[in-house]
């Protein structure tokens, strides 16, 4: 039998359907259920690829003596926290509060009112490692609620206002003066903090923390130090050879559990390869290293691989599932058809576990990898002219990456490159075959879910990858997303939805939404420099301001209209996603630079003002503000393209401004003499016949011109 949950689309909910306890998602039946029959909420909220959230449910939920207490007792509630994340925000909080640490599965239990009194994460079914059974919390629960419930209450209402005064706390700041001090400051912090050994943050678990990276390239581009870039550069590489990057088939696990990069939780998230496809995107442009392209693109052609939805486009909204795109889909006119005439999203997450087994997808024996590499030669044997090459190839590469008897985990091995850059290309056929020979295992499960702001960050990194690199197929690949996103998760008002699922949109949208789908569309008109892609992005920002804003200058997560929590969150720090607060501000400045609408830029200003002083405190958790900072005290500039876009002189100019890294600038181009919807080309025209580029630097033009190496020049000037 199931429960509440079976017309739920969250793969997570999904999985719990089944349960024999009586789940709920979060909704008014439920919340009025426990204020009627006068009972404590039991709030379990995890996400689909969540190990220990497996772990739990195999344990407990799925035990008919705990759901028997469960249902009894309480009123159980079921949250993907991918879904909802104001409701894993605020009562992450709330649990943060009352232990001083947090996790998924996070199992909080809250009165009728919704206000929490006592949490935690998971739970055994024993006591064990100092922590009480997941029955033994039940019951205490059980006897609490029933001989000292007016304490409990009382106590979640104090908690609920330290949370909401602890809100406050984070904007007290007194306003001051943006100033370049901040990012010198923020960028001693990062340095006195770094792991000189491994590179990164830290030990572990150890997170990528793609915000930061950006930030510190950011601020080698605006200071020229480079100590800045060197962090980026050793941090980049080490990730790249550890286990916690897929060696064989592209895509970064979420972080590693040891210090070095090593091990994985297997876990695979959309939002973490979006965030660094970029960042390697970016490296690669600073510094010409060709690792750091080759790992941009074999993480872009992993999330086509693996991570892709395709549906037609068919104005009857079917849905299906087409073939799988091929690696790179440029190759084949297969592909590149498939993306012309298709709609197009990306999938959430991939699961850490297959078969029940954490990692057992991704991990090798030596025995293996003879079986598939058999006794061929290495092809760095034959180049060197050594021995007869028995064994070769398979010894060739467990040495290149790794792998040995013992094993680093669990007696098996995870792959890590510790070879030369050369045996990297001259494996890469042994990494071919045994990739193959991976793909006929289990796969770990995928949470086929399509979330806006998700999306929308893998929007910008393909958008922005297809312009740096060439890519016809990225380009494709992002169009088509960006046509999905703004046709299934755009309603007819303009206001967009949360997530969709088997042609389901539901939920309202988040400030990251908002934000990150406007990062994403103007991306994408910077690379097609398609008017209807800067249209969407303007109308987005404007509903952003209308509905998320608050009299301090700073947005809420949440839009005015939307459900009614105890708390109405704000956070302001990076998570495993960017501030929605902090992207919203980013975003605000490009629009500044496309529309000369001064508005934009002083609500971007209010808001820094405010948590400038926070940033040069608490670098590593606010590495998208300081971002945001160091573009809007780069004076970024505004360039407008005026000309035939199939011309050569016009081709020549915008490869000038598309040429290495250039972070603090907006683009725009279109054809003389035509209407334009992006104001930043208002009354510009040809110069003499030809094409000409104009350079805006704080709304101030220079002299426009129509050479190249004048407009190289007029770019380079400080």
């Amino acid at each position: 039998m199931s429960n509440h949950l079976a017309n739920e689309t969250s793969p997570y909910l999904l999985q719990h359907a089944d349960n024999p306890v009586d789940w709920y998602p979060w909704s008014q039946e439920a919340l009025a259920k426990a204020k009627t029959e006068g009972r404590p909420i039991f709030l379990s909220i995890g996400y689909s690829a969540c190990h220990w959230c497996h772990v739990m449910a195999h344990e407990s939920f799925e035990d008919p003596k705990v759901a028997a207490i469960l249902n009894e007792h309480f009123v159980s509630i079921k949250v993907d926290r991918e879904e909802r994340p104001d409701l894993d925000r605020i009562y992450m909080g709330a649990v943060q509060a009352m232990t001083g640490r947090g996790g998924w599965p996070m199992s909080v239990f809250l009165t009728p009112a919704g206000h929490p009194f006592y949490g935690g994460t998971y739970f055994p079914p024993e006591p064990r490692y100092g922590m009480l059974s997941f029955t033994g919390v039940l019951n205490a629960v059980v006897d609490a609620w029933k001989h000292r419930r007016e304490e409990l209450v009382d106590g979640g209402e104090r908690l609920v206002a330290a949370m909401q005064a602890q809100a406050s706390i984070l904007v007290a700041n007194a306003p001051e003066e943006l100033k370049h001090a901040t990012l010198e400051s923020a960028f001693e912090s990062l340095s006195l903090s770094f792991d000189g050994a491994q590179g990164g943050w830290g030990s572990g678990p150890k997170f990528p923390q793609p915000m930061v990276l950006e930030f510190l390239l950011r601020h080698h581009r605006g200071s020229g130090d480079s100590q800045a870039l060197k962090l980026v550069t050793q941090t980049l590489e080490a990730m790249a050879r550890g286990g916690m990057y897929d060696q064989l088939g592209g895509g970064f696990h979420r972080y590693s559990v040891d210090d070095r990069w090593l091990v994985p939780h297997f876990e695979k998230m959309l939002y973490d390869n979006a965030q660094l496809a970029r960042v390697y995107l970016h490296a690669w442009q600073v510094t010409g290293n060709q690792f750091f392209r080759t790992i941009t693109e074999e993480i872009l052609d992993y999330v086509v691989r693996e991570m892709t939805y395709v549906g037609a486009r068919a104005n009857d909204r079917q849905f299906r599932h087409a073939p799988k795109l091929h690696t790179n889909a440029s190759e084949t006119a297969t592909g590149m058809q498939m993306l012309r005439t298709q709609h197009l999203a990306f999938y959430s997450t991939q699961d850490a576990d297959s078969e029940g087994e954490e990692g057992k997808f991704f991990v090798w024996t030596p025995d293996e990898i003879h079986q598939v590499l058999g006794e061929e030669a290495s092809p760095l044997q034959a180049q060197r002219g050594g021995g007869d090459g028995r064994g070769g190839l398979a010894e060739a590469f467990m040495s290149a990456y790794g792998v040995t008897l013992s094993g680093n985990f669990e007696g098996k091995s995870v792959l890590e490159f510790a070879g030369e850059m050369e045996q990297r290309s001259a494996l890469a056929g042994a990494r071919r075959r045994l990739f193959e020979a991976r793909e006929k295992r289990v796969h770990p499960g995928r949470d086929e879910k399509v979330l806006t702001s998700w999306n929308a960050l893998m929007l910008a990194a393909f958008s922005e990858a297809a312009r740096a690199l060439d890519r016809d197929d990225y380009r494709l690949v992002a169009e088509r997303n960006a046509e999905f996103l703004l046709r299934e998760l755009r309603r007819e008002n303009g206001r967009l939805l949360r997530t969709w699922k088997a042609g389901e949109a539901k939920l309202n949208g988040y400030l990251e939404d908002y934000a990150n789908l406007i990062e994403g569309l103007l991306e994408l008109y910077q690379t097609t420099f398609e008017p209807r892609w800067f249209v969407a992005a303007r109308e987005l920002g404007e509903t952003m301001i209308e509905h998320f804003s608050d009299s301090e200058g700073l947005l809420y997560d949440t839009s005015d209209d939307h459900e009614t929590l105890i708390t109405r969150p704000r956070e302001l720090q990076d998570n495993a996603t960017p501030s929605g607060n902090a992207m919203a501000v980013t975003t605000l400045l490009k629009l500044a630079g496309f529309t000369n609408d001064l508005r934009y830029v002083d609500i971007a200003h209010k808001a820094l003002t405010q948590v400038q002083a926070t940033m040069a405190q608490h670098a590593l958790g606010l590495g998208q503000w300081l971002q945001a900072l160091a573009y809007a005290l780069s004076q970024p500039r505004e360039i407008a393209i005026v000309g035939d876009p199939d011309s050569s002189d016009t081709r020549a100019l915008l490869g000038v401004v598309r040429s290495g890294y250039r972070p603090f600038q907006v683009v725009a181009l279109g054809a003389p003499g035509r209407d334009t919807v992006v104001p930043l080309l208002e009354r510009r025209g040809l110069i003499d016949g030809h094409a000409a580029a104009y350079v805006c630097r704080g709304f101030v033009c220079q002299a426009p011109v129509t050479e190249p190496e004048e407009l190289r020049v007029q770019l380079e000037r400080s």
